[in-house]
């Protein structure tokens, strides 16, 4: 058993949210009980993943997407008033680190997923997008579905560039926008989670291999690492609880 303000001392030691200009609070977004036995993690906080943390008696849920965003309508109501209620009653402190989680060079997403796709060398290029190469070349189609394997979701592939896949980029979640970052770079793929329209045009014009291998599912591994440090540094529970999302 750990106190609240000793776990969130740590993860803003880790994570160092005060280096980032994000678009929510990072940190403690709900207060609940000072002593914490179980920590939950999982991607977003949503009504299912608050409801699986009380059948599992948690003490802290910490995720990736939390609350209070910038531009969301401020009111407490609907939605929003019913998941914070069943914090609330259950006493249940949350935790959300959005970009700091992107970021960080050990627990990060984008640390984590490189070592999910067996990614070699893997490194910060540019901001929060980061490259490596692959433990051997593969064909466009071979790729795509080493990220099914690896992710147990079929991306979305588009573009035409090089018959053999070696150099990528990569950026987990809503980062389709970076693709002229790898295209700058001359990698051979980019992988993000999502893809807008433009996405496409820019791929098949750049010469570049684009894969959308979903926002949810990229973003799996970096809170699910957090929660095992934490785990180790004070003794507590943990369980990472994967609400399915097909985005």
């Amino acid at each position: 058993m750990a106190h609240r303000d000793s776990i969130l001392a740590k993860l803003n030691e880790w994570l160092q949210p005060e280096n980032f200009q994000d678009y929510c609070p990072n940190g403690l977004q709900v207060e609940g009980k000072g002593e914490v036995k179980t920590i939950i993690t999982g991607v977003t906080a949503s009504r299912a993943l608050i409801e699986a943390a009380i059948a599992a008696n948690a003490d802290m849920v910490i995720v990736h997407h939390g609350y209070f965003w910038k531009g969301e309508d401020q009111r407490i109501q609907g939605m929003k008033r019913d998941r914070l209620k069943l914090l609330l009653d259950n006493d249940i402190n949350l935790l959300a680190y959005h970009l700091p989680l992107d970021d960080h060079p050990e627990y990060g997403n984008n640390r984590q997923l490189a070592d999910i796709l067996g990614i070699r060398n893997p490194r910060q290029l540019n901001g929060l997008v980061w490259e490596g190469e692959l433990q051997e070349a593969m064909s466009p189609e071979q790729f795509g579905l080493h990220i099914a394997r690896a992710l147990h979701r079929e991306p979305l592939g588009v573009g035409e560039g090089k018959a053999r896949i070696e150099r990528v980029g990569w950026c987990t979640g809503a980062a389709q926008g970076f693709i002229n970052t790898a295209i700058d770079a001359g990698l051979d793929a980019y992988i993000s989670g999502e893809i807008s329209e433009p996405t496409t045009h820019t791929a098949r014009e750049c010469g570049i291999h684009y894969y959308a291998a979903g926002h949810h599912a990229t973003e799996r591994y970096g809170v699910a690492a957090v929660g095992e440090a934490l785990k180790r540094e004070f003794a507590v529970n943990h369980r990472f609880i994967d609400c399915d999302n097909p985005v």
